[in-house]
C-alpha cells in the first residue's frame, strides 16, 4: 500500500528547490477507481478516530494541521470527509477571514497563536498565518493597512521584507515542533481549468449558489501571482518538522483519502500508546474493586 507520507509526488520536506509547476493536479498515484479510495478513507477514518483518543490519553503531542489553497480546491469538504469521526475532546476547526481591527492591532501570527493545540489535542486550520505571505504578496496594499513601523507605501514592502516573514514563521514552526507539536500543511493544488468547472458548478446549481462569490472570481485573474506566491512560501517554509504536502485536488476522492492517510501515517510514526498506571493507582483500582463488588 503508498504511503503519501513519503510520495516525493506530493510531500516537500525540503523546500530550497521548490517548483510549483512540477506537480500535477491530477495525480492519484496507483488508484484508478474511486470506490476503493473510499473505502480506503473510511477505514483510515475509524483509524484516525482510534489514534486520537490514544493521543489524547498519552497528553505528549499536538498536532496542527493547516489547509491552504485557492477557491474552490475543496479545503472544507476535505476537513468535513476526514474529521467527520473525529475523537470530540481531541480537536477543534478553526477558519480564518479577514483580520479584524482587533486582529489588525497585533502582530500577524497573534491570532492564529491563540488557536494553537494543547498537548493532547488537534488544531485545524481553515487558512492560517500563510494568508500573510500569499493574499499580502498578490495584494501588498493589504499590508499597509498593518500599520507596521517603517512600511507606509507599497514601495516599502520589498523581498527583503518578505524574507523576513518566512524566517518568522520557520522561527515560529521550529519553536512549536521542539515543544512537541506535529505540524502538518496541506497545499490543496487545483487547477485553473478545474478551478473554472467548480466556480460555474456554484453558479448553475441551486443548491450550491450560497458558494458564489463574485471576489472569487476576480481573484482568478491574478491566478499567475498566487501560484507565484505559493511557490515562494512552500520553497521558504517546507522542513523536515514542518512539512508541506502538495495534494492533487482535481479529483475529491483522492485529495480526501491521501490527506488522511498523511495523516494517519504521521500518527502511527509516534508509537502512541495509552498511559500505564503505577503501583499506587493499582492499589487504588483493587480497593475500587473491591468496595463495588461489595454493594449490595
Amino acid at each position: 500500500m503508498q504511503n503519501f507520507l513519503h510520495d516525493p509526488k506530493l510531500a516537500v520536506y525540503h523546500g530550497k528547490s521548490f517548483d510549483l509547476s512540477a506537480y500535477n493536479c491530477g495525480y492519484t498515484a496507483d488508484w484508478t477507481e474511486d470506490d476503493k479510495a473510499v473505502k480506503k478513507l473510511e477505514k483510515d477514518k475509524e483509524e484516525l478516530h482510534d489514534l486520537q483518543r490514544m493521543m489524547y490519553a498519552s497528553d505528549r503531542h499536538a498536532v496542527l494541521l493547516i489547509f491552504q489553497a485557492m477557491d474552490a480546491a475543496g479545503k472544507d469538504s476535505t476537513i468535513r470527509h476526514v474529521f467527520s469521526g473525529m475523537f470530540p475532546q481531541a480537536g477543534q476547526v478553526y477558519s480564518f477571514k479577514a483580520p479584524s481591527q482587533l486582529e489588525l492591532d497585533h502582530d500577524y501570527l497573534w491570532r492564529t497563536q491563540l488557536c494553537l493545540p494543547e498537548r493532547g489535542k488537534f488544531s485545524i486550520h481553515n487558512r492560517s498565518y500563510y494568508e500573510e505571505v500569499l493574499v499580502t504578496r498578490v495584494h501588498p496594499s493589504f499590508i499597509l493597512g498593518q500599520r507596521i513601523p517603517g512600511i507606509d507605501v507599497e514601495a516599502d514592502i520589498t523581498e527583503e521584507f518578505w524574507q523576513k516573514r518566512f524566517k518568522s514563521i520557520r522561527d515560529h514552526e521550529e519553536h512549536l515542533a521542539e515543544n512537541g507539536t506535529v505540524i502538518l500543511k496541506f497545499f490543496l493544488n487545483v487547477s485553473k481549468d478545474e478551478q473554472k468547472k467548480r466556480f460555474l458548478s456554484r453558479i448553475e446549481r441551486a443548491e450550491k449558489n450560497w458558494k458564489f462569490n463574485l471576489g472569487d472570481v476576480h481573484e482568478r485573474a491574478r491566478w499567475e501571482d498566487y501560484q507565484n506566491a505559493y511557490e515562494q512560501a512552500i520553497r521558504h517554509t517546507a522542513s523536515a518538522h514542518a512539512p508541506w504536502f502538495v495534494i492533487p485536488a482535481d479529483n475529491k476522492w483522492f485529495m480526501r483519502m491521501a490527506v488522511c492517510d498523511i495523516i494517519v501515517q504521521k500518527l502511527k510514526s509516534l508509537n502512541l500508546s495509552y498511559p500505564t498506571v503505577g503501583q499506587k493507582e493499582q492499589e487504588e483500582m483493587r480497593i475500587g474493586k473491591e468496595m463495588l463488588e461489595k454493594e449490595a
